[in-house]
């Protein structure tokens, strides 16, 4: 009964501090960036609404709430206004919890899924080395940016860069008592325990644990329990650098990207560049990138990242560089008679190789072969030193450049697809084959996706979840074809849905006039790539090799040049 007679006298309280202390704010989710100039900010949500200032391309504002289509943000001195949301790029507010870090892939054919699962079908497939920018954890998956786009792949083949450290760090336990293991995870084999205050030292990281020395053996703590210190670390090989970088700027392709005080996963972040942005490129060393921000601000992101560009002027055709060299970027890389795609192949070199520039002829590189003679090499497939001009994609196809390719080497893994007459694999062939046009579409400017890169078995419906994941302009599935009958010979293309006739009669034409081949026609096919593929997808089986002459023909370079120049020509044909 007491505690009612005070109960109208609490309720005046809260009223009355409610008014003196109001609820907080919740803090700006994000802010939005103007991306035109003279871009009117209103008093309200829509354009009868009266405008309060003009703001230019390039200005942020915290971002308050959303109506429509239209942003309230913050323009100063806690004044509110309105935006136009399609004319301003929304970033959302970076959780320290959930910011966005690089990792190392640890194995080979490691699939990126487009969930976090094994149920999800396979985006791609990444070996032991490549780089990846991890977006978010979920259970025991990483959500990632790789060359597949988004993707998710198990933490268990991902080294990240919380994890990597250079070891010699010194470490102390926080637990009580905390067990040591044979291997870095819970199931592993019990070797001891450490106390509370025991210091150890760091030899590396992995998936949450930590190796150290115990008795004199390889051992593992769960890095939970750990308080890191400052330590010696290890040496860093010397970088290979570039700084022939003057006026070339580049296009961030990240969703996110950190923006770093060093060129190294342990780097300081000290900022941030969102996909679409521009930036100045200043150096280039190991893979890493020196940019300058809109600020003037001077930091270091992931060169694989970063598409770069340089100024429109081609270099000029006469030029004659002296003591200049070039170093190739891929492997098969085509060095060619003349300074054109058609020419005939006199030599391949791989990624590595050095070779000096003898001129420049437009796009391409004249450079001097081990044989003393001359080849030509394209211009934005190679890096050069000594002050040489870098070429960058001039003079591509206008018709398929930034055309979203995606090429399907048909089998793979336990499935060897048909076997030829002399033992050839089908498998191996279509590999090979999709290897070569890959290089020469991306040539042409396209953006090339591959559905394998190495000797993986893949189902069927996954092939066709990656195309409508990248959503590609064109899908390209190559095959062998095989028949008891060992005389039959020839190509056939095959579409499902009457709309892929139209790609499909363009590469088949343009093959067939190539290589020569028996012509068997563009046919409809039952096909699971093509009939369940909701993009432009086509089919080509590119020759027999049950038939023993075929097969020795397909096998040979002069036929893989003269199948891939073909496919090409027709991609280009029909995207014109």
């Amino acid at each position: 009964m007491q505690r009612k007679k005070y109960l109208p006298l609490l309720l005046c309280l809260i009223l009355v501090l409610s008014c003196i202390y109001p609820p907080l704010q919740p803090a700006a989710a994000g802010t939005v960036q103007v991306g035109e100039a003279n871009v009117n900010v209103r008093e309200g949500p829509g354009l009868s609404y009266n405008v309060i200032k003009k703001v230019n391309k390039g200005d942020t504002f915290s971002f308050i709430k959303q109506e429509g289509d239209w942003y309230q943000v913050d323009i100063g001195s806690g004044k509110k206004a309105w935006i136009a949301s399609w004319l301003v790029t929304k970033k959302e507010a970076v959780d320290p919890a959930n910011e966005s870090f690089m990792g190392n892939v640890t194995a080979n054919s490691v699939r990126v899924r487009t969930g976090p699962g094994t149920s999800h079908s396979v985006l791609g497939a990444l070996n032991k080395g490549d780089a990846v920018e991890i977006l978010k954890s979920e259970a025991n998956w990483y959500q990632v940016n790789s060359r597949f786009g988004k993707g998710w792949i198990s933490k268990d083949y991902l080294q990240t860069e919380k994890e990597t450290t250079t070891g010699g760090n010194i470490g102390t336990i926080t637990a009580s008592s905390l067990n040591v293991r044979s291997t870095p995870s819970t199931q592993g084999q019990s070797l001891g325990r450490l106390k509370k205050g025991d210091q150890i030292t760091v030899l590396s990281h992995h998936n949450g644990w930590i190796e150290i020395t115990f008795k004199n053996q390889q051992a593992w703590i769960s890095s939970e329990y750990v308080k890191l210190e400052s330590g010696t670390g290890t040496s860093v090989p010397p970088a290979k650098s570039n700084s022939n970088l003057s006026g070339i700027t580049g296009t961030v392709t990240a969703t996110s990207l950190n923006v770093r005080d060093s060129g190294s996963l342990n780097g300081k972040v000290i900022g941030s560049v969102s996909k679409g942005e521009r930036v100045k490129i200043l150096e280039e060393v190991n893979g890493w990138v020196k940019i300058e921000l809109h600020s003037g601000k001077k930091g270091w992101i992931a060169g694989w990242y970063i598409e770069k560009s340089i100024p429109s002027q081609a270099p000029s055709s006469n030029s004659s560089p002296k003591n200049s060299s070039l170093t190739i970027d891929h492997n098969g890389t085509n060095i060619r008679s003349a300074p054109d795609l058609s020419a005939k192949v006199v030599a391949r070199a791989n990624a590595g190789d050095k070779f000096s520039i003898v001129n420049i002829h437009k796009d391409w590189y004249e450079v001097k072969l081990a044989n003393g003679k001359s080849g030509y090499v394209a211009g934005w497939i190679v890096t050069v030193s000594n002050g040489v001009p870098q070429i960058e994609k001039i003079g591509t196809s206008s018709d398929i450049k930034s055309k979203k390719i995606m090429i399907d080497p048909g089998h793979g893994g336990r499935d060897n697809g048909a076997t030829g007459a002399k033992g050839s694999l089908e498998k191996n062939l279509t590999l090979k084959t999709a290897q070569l046009l890959a290089n020469k579409l991306k040539a042409q400017g396209a953006k090339v996706f591959m559905t394998r890169s190495n000797d993986q078995y893949l189902a069927l419906s996954s092939r066709v979840s990656m195309a409508h994941y990248q959503n590609v302009d064109a899908f390209i599935s190559l095959h062998y074809d095989s028949i008891d009958n060992y005389t039959v010979k020839g190509m056939t293309s095959y579409y499902y849905h009457s709309h892929q006739k139209g790609l499909a009669s363009s590469i088949h034409n343009a093959v067939i006039k190539q290589t020569k081949l028996n012509d068997r026609g563009v046919r409809q096919g039952d096909y699971h790539v093509i009939r369940e593929n909701k993009q432009m997808a086509v089919l080509l089986e590119l020759g027999y090799i049950s038939n023993p002459t075929e097969e020795l023909m397909v096998n040979t370079s002069q036929y893989q040049e003269q199948v891939t120049n073909g496919i090409v020509q027709g991609v280009v044909t029909y995207f014109k």
